[in-house]
């Protein structure tokens, strides 16, 4: 996993200026989200957020630039969002609760969209080096909340003690991930439902006979 990501184009702001900065950001969330990164311009960030090019420039040296707060960004929502379900998690009845909020979230959307830091990974792993450092720790991250889940599931006596959460961890990860992928393709919640059912019956082999 790559060092922890640092924004270094932050400075002491203003009020306004961080105003106008976290609307330019979030401009160009909502128009990656739909677009896609290289399917959005300069030139339509600064019409959506009401923002001119000097003051885009004033916050981000360039798109890359923009786009790693992009990222940044997503990656708060999405870690705030699986802390909050996993961060206490000990037992599968808590992991069944993760998996019933990831498949609403999926079904509300008819699979659209995908995954919030995989569409990026999609499109950028192979383009921009930084960007890809900054979605692997994010990744990894996510990973841990996951293993950590697991720790306490093996230390609570859910899972037996050969269990390795790192490796389940990494298991259930891409397992969340191609079922976003597929979702998304076939515009249905089926194909995660599948990929997670497949990954919590490989969990349950696991289990122990008092969880």
């Amino acid at each position: 996993m790559s060092e922890e990501p640092v924004d270094q184009s932050v400075h002491r702001l203003t009020a306004r200026g961080a105003a106008t900065r976290a609307r330019i950001v979030a401009a160009a969330d909502e128009l990656m989200r739909i677009q896609g990164v290289n399917g959005t311009t300069l030139d339509e960030v600064t019409a959506a957020s009401g923002s001119s090019k000097s003051q885009l420039y004033r916050h981000f040296s360039d798109k890359e630039a923009l786009v790693r707060e992009v990222i940044a960004l997503r990656a708060v929502q999405v870690l705030d969002r699986e802390e909050q379900h996993l961060r206490r998690a000990d037992s599968f009845r808590g992991l069944e609760r993760w998996r019933r909020a990831v498949l609403q979230r999926v079904s509300l959307r008819n699979g659209a969209l995908g995954c919030e830091l995989g569409s990026l990974s999609g499109e950028l792993a192979d383009q921009d080096e930084q960007a890809r450092a900054d979605l692997d720790w994010h990744f990894g991250t996510w990973e841990s909340l996951l293993a950590g889940t697991f720790l306490r599931m093996r230390e609570s006596g859910a899972l037996a003690a050969d269990a390795e959460p790192d490796e389940l961890a990494t298991g259930l990860m891409a397992a969340l991930q191609g079922g976003y992928l597929l979702a998304q393709t076939s515009h249905s919640p089926e194909p995660m439902r599948i990929a997670l059912d497949m990954a919590f019956a490989h969990l349950r082999t696991f289990a122990t006979s008092t969880s």
